[in-house]
């Protein structure tokens, strides 16, 4: 110990373990967001894509989730975040490169007080849940060993595409993003409904009745979901600031008035006040404000929670059965709706209700904004318009790319495996997929009697295709 911090408390005294640069404060609430970043996937996403589904697809649905969280974490510390973060390759991607070194993990970065190791978790816990809220449009259907091989891929074709390009140095680093509307929300709404496409829909029966197995389980898992957005645009600052502070409290302001003028609507059209409505209504102002947690004010979230508890409510309850479009495509969740619209909107809201002094605070620069609102305010009508610009130019490169990438991808896994499951095995669901079933009562849905003395199966994506005559 140095003599000249010898009058500091013991429990800020800097050392080996805990140098100088580092804010043990700053430190601790980075590590705690990214974890209630994870906890909305795992258990949070896992409960809820589990509990939606039909009872016959409980467990396939939460696997799904389960195995990509894991899949993720190891192709971001492999390969993918120095691709998202890293040295400059191209304008849209970055080099990549391992991310397991001490001497990467446990240098500061860049001048934020934290260990680069909190961001490498922080923002693998984002890209794992970007994979998963992707996979809602493919539930009750996908071949599992299909998507074995998607999660991967697209972690490293579309996924670190995006986040290089508004985040990392890429070439949209000027877009309002606070905290992954685009990035995340946006490019999983997009390739979630693109990956619907490829793989084609549900067994005809599902498709119709499709009622969720446990809808108290479902709020429990969207308690996870909500409570874990604190986290999830609370962490973006890398600090516990100002700007945390107000980034937590517009997430909570935007989502429950979402979720009220959802209901809202649901009353009034439908005379029904609907638990799964609200479960909507709550996931599109959570999406809706998170380009913009930090840097609006709070008046303006309660704006951004009407418009995203309208909006996608019309594009989903109206618009979605209205189009042959949309009707073509089986997009189990609706993700497009509560993700791409939702997050669509948010993005442009946020270029919109974006205050100067809150980017300067965040973005510590003024080369963002200002707001468009603000801008007229102020007589200076050309750089809001100037941002609006650059918040319609991002939104319309991750809805080419993502599309463009994710039917490559499928279109690859196709020539390897089966994307959509046989029909007979539609029919039974996770029995015929897993082998297990979530409620273990023998004779609801087993096409085999008691597991022992089964002849082991050869795995459908290991038989020959039968070709048609």
């Amino acid at each position: 110990m140095e003599p000249k911090y010898s009058f500091l408390p013991k429990g800020v005294q800097p050392d080996e373990s805990s140098p100088q640069w580092l804010s043990k404060g700053d430190n601790a609430w980075e590590l705690t967001a990214a974890a209630m970043v994870g906890l909305q996937s795992v258990p949070g996403l896992v409960i809820l894509y589990g509990s939606m589904v039909k009872k016959k697809w409980a467990v396939n649905s939460a696997f799904m989730g389960l195995y990509a969280f894991a899949s993720v974490l190891i192709c971001w510390v492999l390969w993918a975040h120095r691709m998202a973060f890293g040295t400059h390759l191209m304008p849209i991607i970055g080099k990549p490169e391992q991310s397991m070194t001490q001497n990467y993990l446990l240098k500061e970065y860049t001048h934020n007080n934290i260990p680069t190791a909190d961001y490498v978790f922080y923002q693998f816990a984002f890209a794992a849940i970007t994979v998963i809220l992707l996979g809602g449009s493919l539930l009750g259907r996908m071949n599992f060993y299909a998507w074995m091989i998607f999660v991967p891929l697209w972690v490293t074709f579309s996924y670190t595409f995006g986040a290089y390009s508004i985040w990392g140095n890429g070439f949209l680093e000027n877009i309002i993003d606070f905290s992954g509307g685009y990035v995340i929300h946006l490019s999983s709404g997009v390739a979630g409904f693109t990956a619907a496409y490829w793989v084609g829909p549900r067994h005809p029966h599902d498709r119709q009745h499709f009622a969720p197995n446990n809808i108290i389980h479902m709020l429990g898992g969207a308690g996870f979901l909500w409570m874990g957005w604190t986290g999830f645009n609370g962490g973006s600052p890398l600090a516990s600031n100002l700007i945390t502070s107000l980034a937590i409290l517009n997430t909570h302001i935007c989502t429950a008035t979402s979720l009220l003028v959802w209901l809202s609507m649901d009353m009034i059209f439908y005379n029904k006040s609907s638990v799964i409505g609200a479960v909507q209504g709550m996931i599109t102002g959570l999406v809706c404000i998170t380009p913009g947690a930090g840097i609006v004010e709070p008046w303006a979230a309660i704006l951004m929670g009407i418009s995203s508890g309208s909006i996608p409510w019309y594009t989903m309850m109206v618009l979605h059965k209205k189009s042959s479009f949309f009707q073509k495509v089986d997009d189990t969740l609706g993700v497009f709706h509560t993700h791409a619209v939702a997050g669509l909107l948010g993005g442009i809201l946020s270029g919109v209700f974006a205050k100067p002094k809150l980017l300067r605070m965040f973005y510590s620069s003024d080369k963002y904004g200002p707001g468009f609102l603000y801008s007229i305010i102020d007589g200076d009508i050309k750089r809001g318009l100037r941002q609006m610009v650059y918040q319609l130019l991002g939104a319309a490169f991750i809805t080419i790319w993502n599309a463009v990438a994710t039917s490559l991808i499928c279109m690859f896994i196709s020539r390897i495996v089966e994307l959509r499951l046989h029909e007979d095995d539609l029919e039974i669901g996770d029995d015929a997929v897993h082998g297990e079933e979530a409620y273990a009562l023998w004779g609801d849905g087993e096409r085999d009697p008691p597991r022992f003395n089964r002849t082991p199966k050869i795995p459908s994506f290991c038989r020959r295709h039968e070709t048609s005559q």
